[in-house]
């Protein structure tokens, strides 16, 4: 296991890894004039469209290449709220070993079902990081696996980045680059990617006011946890981690523009706005970047501005339950 942190060549060396298994997703050209335009030079990388819904497949991915064969031929274990499980099930079933996924209680039954879809054994939890960490760990000890973190280790992070290296390589003139901050894992790849390739481009982190564990961590420079009974307040369910890792934090307190945080009502907003104006299929936490761009193009966004330029919004996954996607877009004040 590698003990420093991920370099750009990394980045570029997973790219070459995970081609095949994990979708090149397209840069798509927003609106800017018509029902529902939002303004010109944006553009959605919708990571909702992987195989798995979600940008995680990327990270996941590269993790598993890497491991020694007869080390991978033991099964991994991993610890998510969803969609990191749904990754690692999906690239475990790829290899054609066992994985064992911890997932907590109060998920979305539609990623413990998808989860469960790629053949993985679920097991469920608390839903605390500690408690989280210690049922994995003891289901690795039990089966002999490779315990797979969700965001805090260097083989994750270089995987998650090739979001932004495509990004760059598709608009080598990209000014800005939306993503949420969840752990870390795919802001932190984003700013290693940009900073090599685009390095007057911001790259800006966008956190639920609900979960700004990341955006307290940035004001106070140093790493901060939220208590868990805080961060499951908010429907951005992607984004309910208590603190970013040790090794993205190290990448975004060096290199990350600001966090932008938003309510509950501008990421039930911007989710609705993508089934019924953006024609895709986005969960809350892949709406976040939308809500912040909202209030970055209208200056309400606090300590944080956009550069000039081509803007990208990451849509970070898709898999959100039915239920709460009806109520969203039963709900007139969101038509």
């Amino acid at each position: 296991m590698p003990a420093m942190d991920p370099t750009f060549d990394d980045v570029v060396a997973a790219a070459g890894r995970i081609a095949g298994p994990v979708r090149r997703t397209p840069l798509l050209p927003l609106p800017a004039d018509g029902p529902g335009a939002l303004g010109p030079d944006l553009w959605a990388k919708p990571e909702n469209l992987q195989r798995t819904g979600s940008f995680k497949l990327r990270g996941a991915t590269n993790f598993l290449a890497q491991l020694d064969p007869a080390v991978r031929a033991r099964g991994v274990v991993t610890h998510s709220s969803g969609n990191h499980g749904q990754a690692v099930a999906c690239a475990a079933a790829a290899f054609d070993v066992p994985a064992t996924v911890v997932i907590p209680e109060g998920a979305p039954e539609v990623k413990l079902r998808r989860t469960e879809g790629w053949g993985a054994e679920i097991l469920r939890c608390r839903n605390t990081a500690a408690d989280r960490e210690r049922v994995a760990g003891e289901a690795a000890d039990a089966r002999g696996g490779t315990l797979v973190p969700p965001f805090d280790h260097p083989w994750i992070v270089a995987g998650q980045g090739t979001v932004g290296l495509e990004i760059v390589e598709d608009l080598p003139d990209v000014a800005n680059v939306l993503v949420c901050v969840g752990g870390g894992g795919l802001s932190s790849g984003s700013v290693l990617a940009l900073a090599e390739r685009a390095p007057r481009a911001h790259v800006i982190g966008v956190e639920p006011e609900l979960a700004a564990d990341g955006h307290d961590s940035l004001a106070k420079g140093e790493l901060t946890s939220w208590p868990a009974e805080f961060t499951t307040r908010t429907i951005a369910d992607g984004v309910r981690t208590q603190a970013l890792g040790e090794v993205p934090w190290r990448i975004l307190k060096a290199g990350l523009d600001g966090i932008v945080t938003v309510s509950e009502d501008e990421i039930r907003a911007a989710t609705a706005w993508w089934a019924l104006r953006g024609r895709l299929v986005v969960e809350p936490t892949g709406a976040l970047t939308l809500a912040a761009w909202h209030r970055l193009s209208t200056g309400t966004a606090a300590g944080v501005t956009l550069a000039d330029g081509p803007t990208v919004l990451v849509i970070s996954g898709g898999n959100v339950d039915d239920d709460v996607l009806t109520e969203l877009l039963s709900d007139p004040a969101l038509r």
